[in-house]
């Protein structure tokens, strides 16, 4: 027996068979253990990644989806707007009370257009919860832009998010391993997306709009309180051949008699 391998009779080469048969077995075993944990974590680092890289496309395509208009994200809220607006009126009432009567040509302070508030309403909240993912899952740099972003929008001054949308696409097309643009390529600053009003904020504008129309018909109706009278008085004028008819069935019946 050497090595702890016997071959000298039947008994030996079987255990000796045996044993290596389970050594193997042992390291096989071990072997497809390890690689399944080394699989399990790569998967997981995997979808970590496709998840944060899906997320902070999103977040890409909100902060800088559109390239003309105004690309400045207005932090104000409606009730701000017309607390203004509120402010300018009773200034303006002010102003015309001191006059003692004389008329001067002082313009009143646009209110907010409700359409142009929803709109911006709803941009400040896309940007701010895309502002939110980059923190959450940017990188270093993407998190410090979005957190002086944030900042400012508390603090109640525009922003714009051109430089972090610069940095989300550098990061992106390096996660992605794509070719890096030239720096020759002038590319245009980028603005948040304009969304769209939804199909409440539409009807709401229409319900409005037909209630006005309403209140107006009833003024014009509650003016005049001889319109009834007045509505009959055309009705017959507009139908003479019926009066004819029924005079010459009175003579008819009369003439009978």
């Amino acid at each position: 027996m050497r090595g702890g391998i016997d071959l000298s009779s039947w008994q030996g080469a079987l255990s000796t068979l045996l044993g290596l048969v389970i050594v193997s077995i042992v390291a096989v075993g071990i072997r497809l253990l390890v690689m399944h944990s080394v699989q399990q974590r790569r998967e997981r680092q995997n979808r970590q990644v496709n998840e944060r890289l899906k997320i902070l496309i999103a977040a890409y395509k909100t902060l800088g989806g559109s390239f003309t208009g105004d690309l400045a994200v207005d932090p104000s809220h409606m009730r701000q707007l017309r607390m203004q607006a509120d402010a300018a009126d009773a200034a303006l009432e002010r102003a015309e009370a001191a006059v003692d009567g004389q008329i001067q040509a002082v313009t009143a302070a646009p209110r907010p257009s409700t359409e142009n508030s929803d709109r911006r309403r709803r941009i400040r909240d896309a940007v701010e919860a895309a502002l939110s993912d980059v923190v959450l899952l940017g990188t270093q740099e993407q998190v410090q832009l979005a957190v002086r972003a944030a900042n400012d929008m508390v603090a109640g001054r525009a922003i714009e998010t051109a430089e972090l949308v610069t940095s989300l696409r550098t990061f992106i097309r390096d996660v992605l391993d794509l070719e890096s643009l030239p720096p020759a390529l002038a590319i245009p600053k980028q603005g948040p997306v304009r969304v769209s009003g939804t199909a409440s904020s539409r009807n709401r504008t229409g319900q409005n709009a037909g209630g006005g129309g309403s209140g107006g018909g009833g003024g014009r109706g509650g003016a005049d309180p001889g319109g009834g009278s007045g509505g009959v008085g055309h009705a017959d004028a507009a139908f003479p051949h019926r009066d004819n008819a029924l005079d010459a069935d009175a003579a008819h019946h009369a003439g009978g008699v």
